[in-house]
């Protein structure tokens, strides 16, 4: 069983669907309300878990009913919580997450608890961070303890996938530190400090993105699919062809099926592919834990 340690958040969603996104100032009201669990780490490690995984979680919850209720639910899908700390100094993670009819959303998160956890965490769990083959981290959590994490997985020789995500106003400078980074459009303008553009112009952004030390770029790009970009060439992997109602999650799904892949020794342009099934599949159901897909469907979606 590939065995896979994400680094990063866990929360709590509140998920209003709307027939449209709301303007600056407006009210719109008939929606409906999904409460479930979310934050980028937690739902990588869901999406690594149902894809058949041996997977850790290291993150940070409130001494509340809600991280007791995300412990709960990280433990029901088989996933190791040891690392997991409790903080009595926030609240649990909040994410309010708008959807639309289209499957757009718009999210605000307030991180709580998900920023107390510290470098010192990273420490006390190296031996989990040994056990690796992958290690998947994303920004949720302090750039620091990111950081920590990337630099002890190095040590161990376990492959390192960065999530930059959500993007730091300050930026990120240990993108040398990632074996893959995987910045979604609008990231990866950031990162490259151009627009992503059309297909023809991936090359560049991806080249841009290396030059400030990523080994491999893979840029996730919704509907137009996934490209990635390393020492070993190029590859452009198309979307599966999905009824999307619900984007939410989608990324995370990627990059916990990348790191599934890549521990289960695929070559990477098939790693690529595998988490770009499991990306469009998440598109298809409400929610970011809820929407994780299943292995078999990952499969069946890969040869479709």
């Amino acid at each position: 069983m590939p065995r896979v340690l994400i680094v990063g958040s866990a929360n709590v969603d509140f998920t209003v669907t709307l027939p449209r996104l709301p303007r600056p100032g407006e009210t719109v009201s008939a929606g409906t309300l999904l409460i479930a669990r979310g934050g980028k780490g937690a739902n990588q490690a869901v999406a690594a878990r149902r894809l058949g995984a041996d997977v850790r979680l290291i993150a940070c919850v409130g001494d509340d009913a809600s991280g007791r209720e995300v412990r709960a639910a990280l433990d029901a899908e088989g996933i190791g919580t040891a690392g997991v700390v409790t903080t009595s100094s926030a609240a649990t993670g909040t994410a309010l997450i708008v959807v639309d009819a289209t499957g757009r959303n718009q999210i605000a998160v307030a991180p709580g608890a998900n920023r107390a956890l510290t470098v010192g965490d990273i420490d006390a769990h190296d031996a989990d961070i040994a056990w690796a083959e992958v290690l998947v981290c994303s920004l949720e959590v302090p750039l620091a303890t990111v950081r920590r994490a990337l630099e002890r997985a190095r040590r161990h020789r376990v492959v390192t996938i960065l999530n930059p995500a959500p993007f730091p106003d300050a930026g990120v400078d240990f993108l040398a530190l990632a074996d893959y980074v995987t910045p979604n459009e609008s990231e990866a303008a950031r990162l490259a400090a151009r627009p992503v553009g059309d297909l023809d112009g991936l090359p560049k952004v991806a080249a841009a993105i290396r030059a400030l030390g990523a080994a491999r770029v893979v840029l996730t790009l919704g509907a137009r699919g996934a490209f990635a970009a390393g020492p070993d060439g190029e590859v452009h992997a198309p979307a599966a062809a999905v009824n999307a109602i619900d984007t939410t999650g989608a990324g995370d799904a990627f990059n916990g099926a990348l790191a599934v892949a890549l521990a289960e020794g695929r070559p990477w342009p098939a790693a690529v592919r595998f988490a770009n099934a499991a990306a469009a599949l998440a598109c298809t159901k409400r929610g970011a834990q809820p929407s994780m897909p299943a292995r078999a469907d990952v499969i069946d979606a890969e040869g479709a």
